[in-house]
């Protein structure tokens, strides 16, 4: 094991991802024949098969499964390792590996572009995924910082508020409940309101609206996506409960509107959080501090910039 390469762990890894040494050839810019080599090497040296054709296909042992868990590891720790180096020099740079949740993904440019501005040197791996993918590539390591909107109870973070997040109820402008005075919870319900799967942060702030009513919970349709549901309401097709964030472009059109309903937006919180056992990259660290310190700011600047009506957010 001691003869090892960072070569040969790398091409573990990404022959895994892709699922396929051609691809995998293509992400290290090499020849196939070169990677096949690597995985044969490593094989060899652990003695054991890591990978076996399945199909058109390559999926790995379960030999390989556990050498790839900790090739990743390795591969992360020598990048980590550069990093903290550069820092010794003055220099911040390295990787900053961030997930967030789908609704987050609107909010995030906002946060990215200035703190990478002031620092050219900094990479960005950015993951978007449901709530589950995020705390799975959490769990992992596979990123040093996620951002959601209620921390995990099932696994121990380090987690900080870092600004308010608007979330309401939204409708085509010719839809009659516009025109309506005063728009009720059970008009809403009444009226095909298309929610995200379980477990979405803008789903689970509806189910609480509900059970704190005392309204059953009786949704429209379940659609796996903020676009999919912004498109069905400009349509008229039904109702939205949706992040402010994700419907910027749509409010700035006039495709969609705020629901004339009292405490329509409602507000939660965004936190930004790591593992609390696990030390995270200097990187990593920095942006930490920087969204904690201006975020708040920097989001309520974006959101009025395409949405006036909206009231100024408290801080968190």
């Amino acid at each position: 094991m001691y003869h090892a390469s960072f070569r040969q762990l790398q091409s573990l890894v990404l022959v895994a991802r892709h699922e396929s040494v051609s691809r995998a050839a293509e992400a290290l810019h090499v020849t196939q024949p070169a990677v096949s080599l690597q995985l044969r090497t490593l094989e060899e040296i652990t003695g054991t098969p890591l990978t076996r054709k399945v199909g058109r296909s390559i999926q790995l042992t379960a030999a390989g499964e556990v050498m790839l868990q900790f090739s990743e590891r390795i591969l992360h720790l020598w990048e980590q390792a550069g990093d903290e180096l550069a820092a010794l020099g003055g220099v911040t740079s390295g990787t900053l590996r961030i997930g967030a949740v789908t609704t987050a993904e609107h909010l995030l440019p906002p946060l990215l572009v200035p703190f990478t501005m002031e620092r050219p040197d900094v990479r960005l791996k950015l993951q978007v995924g449901n709530r589950v993918e995020i705390l799975g590539m959490l769990a992992r390591q596979e990123i040093d910082l996620a951002i959601m909107g209620t921390p995990p109870r099932e696994m121990r973070t380090n987690a900080a508020r870092f600004a308010r997040h608007p979330m309401g109820f939204v409708a085509s402008p010719d839809h009659p409940l516009m025109k309506k005075r005063k728009v009720t919870l059970g008009d809403v319900l009444q009226a095909n309101l298309l929610v995200r799967e379980r477990g979405s942060g803008t789903r689970t702030a509806v189910e609480k609206l509900c059970k704190d009513g005392g309204y059953p919970l009786n949704f429209g349709s379940e659609v796996s996506s903020n676009e999919a549901i912004k498109r069905m309401v400009s349509a008229g097709l039904g109702l939205g409960f949706l992040s402010v964030h994700a419907c910027a472009l749509e409010f700035e059109a006039g495709l969609i509107k705020l629901l004339p309903m009292q405490g329509n937006p409602l507000e939660a919180d965004w936190h930004i959080m790591h593992l609390t056992d696990h030390p995270i990259a200097k990187v990593a660290a920095a942006f930490q501090d920087f969204v904690i310190d201006q975020g708040q700011t920097l989001v309520q600047r974006e959101l009025e910039a395409f949405y006036r009506p909206l009231r100024r957010l408290r801080k968190p």
